[in-house]
């Protein structure tokens, strides 16, 4: 099979203490459902526990433990790495609660962010959505399953996740 970048998209849903953040120039952070794992997604995707718990340690320990792992506004065309000038945001924590992993988002003040800030001021709903490459296999009408070759690349924030629940 050949690998190909695999995205994933969760609505990000956000409060009153958001706003308040926002409004007084505070650094904007919360915490979201950043992938769902044994669940059919709008791709049609199901991400085996296994394997996201995985990607989730490694990316913990080399990206999020180290402070860059960065995220962009919106999913680049077929690239495999983080753009800079795009950088909208930092992951600052993860865990897992069930089949969800959850972390704290933290909005960056670059002009990536400062958009992401103002779409979150107007109530526009967004979302945040994996970046990986992999393989996958058919399990059925409509349904694949990742492969154990996946790698997580990244989390960017999106208008249209594929996770149920991952809008901010």
């Amino acid at each position: 099979m050949t690998k190909q970048i695999l995205t994933e998209f969760i609505p990000l849903n956000y409060n009153n203490q958001l706003q308040e953040a926002i409004k007084h120039n505070n650094v904007v952070r919360f915490k979201a459902i950043l992938q769902r794992a044994n669940a059919k997604n709008q791709n049609g995707r199901v991400y085996p526990k296994e394997i996201l718990m995985r990607e989730s340690e490694k990316y913990l320990k080399e990206y999020i433990k180290e402070r860059r792992a960065l995220g962009e506004l919106d999913h680049p065309e077929n690239r495999t790495v983080v753009n800079l000038a795009n950088v909208s945001h930092n992951i600052i924590e993860s865990h897992w609660e069930g089949d969800d992993l959850i972390g704290t988002i933290e909005i960056l003040n670059t002009p990536s962010g400062n958009i992401v800030k103002e779409l979150m001021r107007n109530g526009i709903k967004i979302g945040v959505s994996s970046r990986g490459v992999g393989s996958v296999r058919e399990l059925g009408e409509n349904t694949v399953e990742v492969e154990d070759d996946f790698n997580l690349i990244c989390f960017d924030i999106v208008s249209n996740p594929s996770t149920q629940g991952a809008f901010l």
